[in-house]
């Protein structure tokens, strides 16, 4: 893909800060090809950039607005339209990692037209799928795997590969979500795919390598998330995982977007996501575990990284407190 930074970051009207996570993403990993946030009146998200007009983003050079929600259903909403429309008008091309497409909305993709700018659904994959075989192939395969949806699967696998390459490491993040695609300037989205093709979708994304190279790739969802675990079993089976980093939240109340339904515990979870990964690959473990402790204070997450670790006998650590080198010494 060839979108055009830097990025004007638009969080719409997002109802709190995890509804903004693809513009938290891109504003965390690529600080440097972001402008600035545009947000609605009533926006409860807040990614740390500058708050910025279209008008004022355009005369500091943006480039593209990125349409940085991830709502429930990956839908546009109507009060979204004016906006783009004005971007187009001043310049701007936009990308979406939705579900709905822009392109699909008549107004603005009929102003883009006729400005020659361009939309960039990146949700959805530009070309076409086999089925997958299981077959084994060379080389090595990290997938990031969680408890939950909306988790740090993303965060937790752009962190390992930044780890391994740092240590001089054949390692390449395969993204699989919008965030990961716009972040990385490739990948699938995988739950755009057709269900009979996901599996193949991974495998094409994750392709033989040389024996020591690693191909990290960032999980979806979570097999135990009724809405979800179709996606994440297709991208199980499909990367064929060696490794598997298991990510967990444990301050959050219930599964994402099912109030009332509590969110599995961590060796249930280890248990099932093992199962599933070894009708591709017998060999496939979890080697860690990845806690997202930002609802805790610094000293109860620091315990809780310890105890986690002892109690499962897995290196365990949350990307941004104390790193993901235990991880990753656990691949060496």
């Amino acid at each position: 893909m060839s979108i055009a930074h830097p990025y004007l970051l638009f969080l719409g009207d997002a109802p709190d800060q995890l509804a903004a996570k693809v513009a938290d993403g891109i504003a965390r990993w690529r600080p440097d090809w972001c402008l600035g946030q545009l947000r609605l009146p009533g926006c409860k998200a807040d990614v740390g950039l500058p708050d910025t007009t279209l008008d004022e983003a355009v005369a500091r050079g943006a480039r593209t607005l990125v349409i940085g929600v991830a709502n429930r259903g990956g839908r546009i909403a109507d009060t979204w339209t004016e906006t783009m429309v004005r971007a187009l008008e001043l310049g701007l091309d936009i990308a979406s990692g939705l579900h709905n497409k822009v392109a699909d909305i008549a107004v603005v993709r009929d102003k883009a037209e006729t400005l020659g700018r361009q939309i960039f659904d990146v949700r959805h994959p530009n070309r076409t799928f086999d089925i997958g075989t299981g077959a084994r192939r060379p080389g090595k395969r990290l997938l990031t795997v969680g408890t939950d949806c909306s988790i740090g699967k993303m965060f937790t696998a752009l962190a390992l590969e930044a780890e391994m390459r740092r240590r001089g490491m054949k390692a390449d993040f395969r993204a699989t979500g919008q965030t990961g695609i716009l972040i990385s300037g490739d990948g699938v989205s995988i739950d755009a795919v057709v269900s009979d093709f996901v599996s193949g979708a991974v495998e094409w994304l994750t392709p033989a390598a040389d024996p020591d190279h690693w191909d990290v790739v960032e999980g979806q969802a979570s097999l135990l998330h009724p809405s979800y675990a179709g996606v994440t079993l297709g991208l199980v089976h499909g990367s064929q995982p060696d490794a598997l980093v298991m990510c967990h939240e444990p301050a959050r109340p219930h599964m994402r977007g099912l109030p009332g339904r509590p969110v599995p515990d961590l060796r249930t979870c280890i248990a099932v996501h093992e199962q599933a990964a070894r009708v591709t690959n017998p060999e496939a473990r979890v080697v860690g575990i990845s806690l997202n402790t930002a609802a805790l204070d610094e000293a109860a997450a620091l315990e809780l990284i310890a105890r986690t670790g002892r109690e499962l006998g897995l290196p365990c650590a949350d990307p941004v407190r104390t790193g993901v080198g235990p991880i990753v010494d656990a691949l060496r």
